[in-house]
């Protein structure tokens, strides 16, 4: 090949690129998918271009062109999957999906949790002498009679550091589910049937004693909203355990990276939730509010949770998929990933086979 034949069948789409560049600038997510799916197709043709060019013409003025676009598209291209997002986002939007992305597993987490509950209440409701000899000595005093709706007669800086160290237990908890993945998500499971087992004790020697009210009083207030943590920790772990058991048609360690990092964030987004649920625990459940007051805080806890799960989560990116579909263009910065997984599975990468 000669190098005006080159330069006319190659210069067309070298001028594409660089107006994709141009419009683009430094924000991919300008682009619509279609047109970032075309970016990556002239790029990579652009540098394997730019490869010849310097072999065999290198002092030629269609170098340095060619140089200049591959450089100018270069960041469109790499840094996408690595931009900076902020915390506002994070918090308001990117959680939110991380959670309500994999629905299944967020389900297998709960029956893994919820499952062993239900049985181990059951087991402590006909056989309280058994069940006893299982918990710590710490939980048996849930047999002991109790009033409902007495404080506990804490002090503020008794609340304070109960709320932490509630805090600090729950967050290991919370750490120690996620970590499980990593064997295949068989610790995640045992952390899960441990925790659901306890629970599921301690609820029903605590009804069998007659201490049902108080014993919900003591922990609905915070409850809901911890359990529902302990669940999306979960699901995490387990997220991460299935990309090593299974990792579709990706490359294993691929799989475990791309699944890692979103598992990441589901535990990291939980974090604050969990800071909440301990300073509930901390400093309003000690504080005797009555069945009905610590039922509506747990309440309000929960449905706040679940509701930004269902809204965040799932309506808003099923808009934006409407959107997408209707028009063609991707409103906000998530429209660069989603447009990044379309290219992985147009070059038969798939996300991870799984649940």
């Amino acid at each position: 090949m000669n190098l005006e034949r080159f330069l006319r069948d190659r210069q067309r789409d070298w001028t594409e690129l660089e107006q994709l560049s141009q419009r683009a600038g430094r924000r991919p997510d300008r682009l619509g998918p279609h047109e970032l799916l075309r970016l990556g197709t002239l790029y990579r043709a652009a540098a394997a271009d730019l490869a010849l060019a310097r072999r065999r013409w290198p002092g030629d003025p269609a170098v340095r062109r060619l140089e200049q676009a591959v450089g100018q598209a270069r960041h469109l291209v790499y840094d996408t999957q690595t931009r900076r997002e902020s915390a506002v986002r994070f918090f308001t939007d990117t959680y939110w999906r991380r959670i309500a992305e994999r629905p299944s597993v967020l389900a297998a987490a709960a029956v893994l949790l919820f499952g062993p509950w239900l049985l181990a209440s059951l087991w402590a409701l006909t056989d309280p002498g058994g069940a006893s000899g299982l918990v710590p000595g710490e939980y048996r005093s849930v047999t002991e009679p109790r009033t409902p709706g007495r404080s506990l007669g804490l002090g503020v800086q008794e609340r304070a550091a109960f709320s932490s160290m509630i805090m600090t237990n729950n967050i290991q908890v919370t750490f120690l589910a996620f970590a499980g993945g990593a064997v295949a998500g068989l610790g995640t499971a045992l952390v899960l049937l441990f925790n659901g087992t306890l629970l599921g004790t301690v609820s029903g020697l605590a009804f069998g004693a007659g201490n049902g009210v108080a014993f919900t009083e003591l922990v609905v207030a915070h409850g809901l909203l911890e359990l529902s943590c302990i669940v999306v920790s979960g699901a995490a772990g387990l997220r991460l355990g299935w990309s090593i058991v299974d990792p579709g048609r990706l490359p294993r360690s691929v799989a475990v990276v791309r699944e890692g990092r979103r598992a990441v964030e589901m535990v990291l987004g939980t974090v604050p939730w969990l800071v909440v649920a301990g300073l509930v625990e901390g400093f309003i459940t000690p504080a005797g509010l009555g069945l009905t007051a610590a039922a509506t805080i747990g309440l309000l806890l929960g449905i706040t949770f679940w509701s930004l799960t269902f809204w965040r989560g799932t309506l808003i990116p099923r808009r934006r998929r409407a959107s997408d579909v209707a028009g063609g263009a991707v409103p906000g910065p998530a429209g660069a990933e989603r447009a990044a997984d379309a290219e992985g599975e147009a070059q038969g990468e798939p996300a991870p086979a799984g649940p």
